[in-house]
């Protein structure tokens, strides 16, 4: 039986996201609310953990996972990136944008993408998240809270309670969240690629 935490949305009871580091570090895979929808995570260096992300959402290693960062300190640690692209990124962190980079050699190979060795970096605009990763040090493995079968993140916790409280550690409730996907910028080749436009304004990337 998962915990559940009703977390304030723009003041998050650090009490809380305290407790949800723990259960991170300990190997626990959470439930959690960014500013694209709710995402399953887990600490970076679990395989036990990653694995039942997998299961899951009925994924195989070849999907392109998510480190999820506070800033853009991390971001030379995890991913390759030239002065161009850190200077975008910084001009339009955080916000709802997931960028794509090779991959550092501090990335577990499990969390790259297999053929082209990538990584999908994200700095969300979310008081939550923010607020978690200060708690928590260190950035979070991600990935989008998409059900088997269907095309959208889960949006309502009481609903994502029922079909996953016995197959999680946690799940924050920070609300009711719309469907809000993330413009994806591919930055793996050079110059950016706009491989999806969503929330994130595409204009810069250009």
């Amino acid at each position: 039986m998962s915990q559940f935490f009703y977390v304030h949305p723009d003041n998050p009871q650090g009490r809380l996201m305290k407790q949800a580091a723990e259960i991170i570090h300990q190997g626990g895979v959470i439930v959690y609310p960014t500013d694209s929808g709710y995402a399953l995570g887990c600490h970076i260096g679990d395989k036990k953990a990653l694995d039942k992300i997998c299961r899951i959402r009925d994924i195989n290693k070849e999907h392109n996972f998510t480190l999820v960062c506070k800033d853009l300190s991390e971001l030379s640690e995890y991913a390759r990136v030239d002065n161009t692209a850190f200077r975008l990124l910084k001009n339009n962190t955080p916000g709802p944008y997931t960028f794509i980079f090779k991959a550092s050699k501090e990335v577990p190979k499990r969390l790259m993408n297999p053929k082209k060795r990538t990584i999908g970096i994200r700095v969300p605009n979310s008081a939550i998240v923010q607020e978690l990763l200060s708690a928590l040090e260190e950035p979070i493995m991600s990935t989008s809270l998409i059900m088997p079968g269907n095309s959208m993140a889960e949006f309502d916790p009481e609903e994502i309670r029922d079909k996953l409280e016995h197959q999680v550690d946690l799940i924050i409730h920070g609300g009711h969240l719309g469907e809000h996907p993330t413009t994806v910028v591919d930055f793996s080749e050079g110059d950016g690629q706009i491989i999806r436009v969503g929330e994130g304004d595409p204009t810069p990337f250009e």
